[in-house]
Parts: C-alpha cells; structure tokens; sequence
C-alpha cells in the first residue's frame, strides 16, 4: 500500500520529465536562457534571500522572549505570535494592497510574505526552546559567559534543526505562493505560470518554467538536509529536566512589549482592520447567503474530505517509518517529501495533463481535486501520525497480546489510541491547508465549484474589496481554532 502511494506521489515529478524530454533540448534551452526567465529568477533569489533572515529574527526573537525571558504576558504573547499563521498569504496581500494601492514589488512582497510565514519558523523554535534541558546553559553561564554569549553560543547551535525545517518550509511558501504577489503585480516563476497557463493552455513555455521552480525546490530540500546535518541534540529521559531560569529584561522590557505589539498589529492588526473596514463599507448587501453559504459549505467539504483520506493515506508509510525502518521505508517517505514541496500549479498542471491525455473521463471531478489535495499535503499528515506512532511503543502492544487480546484487537485499542492525538493535529493541520489552497483549486476545481478561497479570489480581482471581505472573514475565523490546535501539538510534541 506505502509503495503504490509512493508511487502516485512521483506523478507531478513524471510529468515535469516527460514535459522536458518532449519538448526537446534545443527548445528547453531556448525557453529557458532568456532574459525572462532570469528576471523571474532573480525575483525569486532576491525574494528568498530578504525574507528568511527576516522570519529567522523575527521567529527564533519571538520564541526567546516568550520561552526564556520574565515577558509580562508571555503566555498570551505566545499565543498571538502563532495567530498570524491563520491568515492566508492573499488574504494579508489583500488587507495591504487595499490600504496602500501603491504597494508594489519586492519590498511589498517582502513585506507581506514576512508577516505571513514568520510563524513558520516561531511555532517550531519555541517549541525547541521549551523542551531544551537549562542545565548546559547554568553550566555555560557559571564559566563566566554572558547571557548574549550563552544564547549564540549554547542555545542558538541546539535550534538548528527547528530552524531549519521552519526557513525550508517558509522558503517553499515563497516559490509556491501566487495570489498575495499577483495581487501586488511581483512577477515570480508561480504567477508567471498561471499567466502562460491562462493564456496558452499548458504551453512550452510554462512547462518549462515550472521544471526551473522544480529544481529550486529540489535545491532547498537538498539544503535544509544539509544544515540540518546528523548531530543529535535529545537527552535521554524526561522527568529530570530542570525548569529553565527566565532572563530578566528589565528596562528592556517596554522596548520587547513595544517590538512585539508592533508585529502584532502589523501581522495581525492591519489584515483584521482592513476586513472589517470593508465589511463596514459593503454593509448588509454583502453578505449573500444564496453566495457565501455554498463557498462554505464546499469549503469545509473539501476541507473535511481531504484531511481525512489525507491522514488514512498516510498512516501506512508512517507505520513503516516507524515500525520498520530501513533504507526503503525511507526512500518511500522521501518520495511525498518531494512532491509536497512542488508548488501548488506544479501538481494542479501535472494532473490536468494526465487527467486529459489518459483519463478524460475524471478531468475536472472532485477525484482529481481530492487528489491532488492528498499529495500536496501528506507530509503534514506524516509528520503528526509518525510522531504519535512513536509515542505507542511495540512493547505495550504486546503486552495487550500477552493479556488475551488479538492482533487487531491490541493494535486498535493500544496504538490507535495512543496516537490518535498526533492525528487529530494531522487532520487540523491538512484541513488548514486545504481551506486557505488557492492554486491547484483554481486549476483543478470542478465546474460550479466555489470555495472560499476561490470566491473571494473572484471578488478581489474584480477590485471588489468589499464583496471579497465576507469570504476573507470566514477563512480566517475557521482557520483561528486550527491553528490553535496545532500550536497546542507542537507544545505537547516537544513534552510540555
């Protein structure tokens, strides 16, 4: 079962190698050394290289002042640093670009892709930083370091991992994202695709395109493997850990209070102020049931549908990971790792192109939809499930069995159970991304089709700030509980 899956998760990579092969390498060559596709590149470098130190500050900032330091109100800080995840990407460029129309360009992009994906980074790193046993930084600070020296020195080397995982991820949101910088006119490789997409149906140029963004991302994988490296950071045990010493900030507490409001109403304040300003402004007439009912209700269709067959088709490869693992559990959990870091229109090309050429018939039905939900999003489902698996140890199956129970009998009352928490947060995880999916929804969507995302998409195109404002509002209040929720089990993995 893990191997089929691995196999139809290798479909969009197919599909990007056939799609070069076809075209011929006198035509790739010429599709791709042109001025064009250099200025989209060097969008995107410049793009990637301003923002990722900007969500490391800001997240790896954030998570020390709320996890190390005396903070006044650091347990609702905590909080209100991972709400800003809840609000799509599009949805901020939205709130910005109807605020100050001339927002433009890589300052803007850099702006608004900031304070959308810094979470990425703070949810991991504070986690880290709660679970981190204090006792080598005693040790470190009774040698005579600074705390400056103890924090660059001791606690920074031993976040590496969570930092790495947090800029791969913001990194692979930038190379995917389209509708909060089609919004604010920043040509990258993804809104360059939609447009030869729209224009020319699947043409040469797209295709080729869309093989330079696979590679980029193939780039990042291959990067974050690499500062990841294989030094090991746990301690054994849990019982025995130390409560860490808050730093006191002292008179540097109003300037951390000030620095963390003024993200706060950047992040949070302005998105939330600009819906409601325009919720105003529509007044009652907006707000069309026969309009937004149905968005709604599709939406958390889909949403439910995907994130369920999402976490049941993950759960082998994560029992694999978990129970057996060997070199061919783990090319097969590398195979969805690959997919899942493509962007959104790279799977949405690659499944119209098979559903026409081989399955005319499933061409443009929620099967493919659902489909390509599943592979965009396995990883996080993966993550969550092998995760709670590990937390189920073989041993106390069998000691289920030495009592009388079955196999099956065991297995579903011991492991299940135990790991049905880690799979709660899968299925939130997955149901978060499934609501705020812009790219692929637009490609592979049914005719009829009306999601929240693709409503207010409609709307706001048409300049309709106010008719879009609704839709802006519901996917921020269903996404608020789920973010939540995976804060809470990113606590209750690092063991707090």
């Amino acid at each position: 079962m893990a191997t089929l899956i691995a196999l139809f998760s290798l479909v969009p990579l197919g599909y990007v190698i056939y799609m070069t092969v076809a075209t011929g390498w006198d035509t790739v060559v010429e599709l791709i050394v042109r001025p064009r596709v250099g200025e989209l590149l060097l969008n995107t470098i410049l793009l990637v290289l301003v923002t990722l130190p900007l969500c490391l500050v800001l997240g790896v900032g954030g998570a020390w002042l709320v996890e190390r330091t005396n903070l006044q109100g650091h347990r609702w800080w905590a909080l209100a640093l991972a709400a800003p995840l809840a609000i799509p990407a599009f949805v901020n460029s939205y709130a910005w670009a109807s605020t100050i129309p001339s927002l433009a360009g890589l300052s803007a992009g850099t702006l608004i892709a900031t304070l959308s994906y810094f979470p990425l980074v703070y949810i991991p790193v504070a986690a880290t930083l709660g679970r981190l046993d204090p006792a080598i930084e005693q040790s470190a600070a009774s040698l005579g370091l600074g705390p400056w020296a103890v924090f660059f020195r001791v606690v920074l080397p031993q976040l590496r991992i969570a930092m790495a995982g947090g800029s791969l991820l913001v990194a692979l949101h930038l190379l995917s994202e389209y509708g909060a910088f089609a919004m604010i006119r920043f040509d990258t490789f993804t809104t360059a695709i939609m447009i030869q997409f729209q224009s020319t149906f699947n043409g040469a140029a797209g295709n080729m395109l869309a093989s330079v963004l696979v590679l980029l991302c193939m780039l990042l994988l291959l990067a974050e493997a690499k500062t990841r490296g294989n030094a090991r950071y746990s301690r054994v045990g849990v019982g025995a850990q130390r409560l860490a010493t808050r730093l006191r900030l002292g008179r540097h507490e109003i300037a951390a209070q000030l620095a963390l409001l003024a993200l706060f109403v950047l992040s949070l304040g302005v998105p939330l102020y600009s819906v409601v300003r325009w919720l105003v402004a529509g007044g009652a007439a907006i707000w069309d049931p026969t309009e937004f009912f149905p968005a709604l209700a599709q939406t958390m269709g889909y949403g439910l549908t995907g994130a369920l067959i999402t976490c049941v088709v993950a759960f082998p490869m994560a029992f694999l990971a978990v129970r057996h693992p060997n070199w061919f559990s783990k090319l097969l959990e590398l195979s969805n790792y690959i997919t899942s870091s493509m962007p959104g229109i790279v799977v949405g090309l690659a499944f119209v192109t098979v559903a026409i050429r081989l399955v005319p018939g499933i061409y443009q039905s929620a099967y493919v939809l659902l489909a390509a939900y599943v592979l965009l999003f396995l990883p996080r489902a993966l993550v969550n499930l092998r995760a709670g698996l590990s937390q189920a140890p073989r041993e106390l199956e069998e000691a289920a069995r030495s009592l009388g129970r079955s196999p099956a009998l065991a297995f579903f009352r011991v492991t299940l159970r135990l790991s049905a928490p880690a799979a709660a947060g899968g299925v939130a995880l997955v149901f978060l991304a499934i609501v705020n999916e812009l790219t692929a929804t637009l490609l592979l969507a049914p005719n009829g089709t009306r999601t929240l995302a693709t409503a207010f998409w409609a709307k706001s195109s048409e300049i309709d700030y106010a008719g879009a404002a609704p839709y802006a509002l519901l996917m921020i209040l269903i996404s608020l509980p789920m973010t939540y929720l995976l804060f809470q089990q990113s606590k209750k993995a690092a063991g707090q």
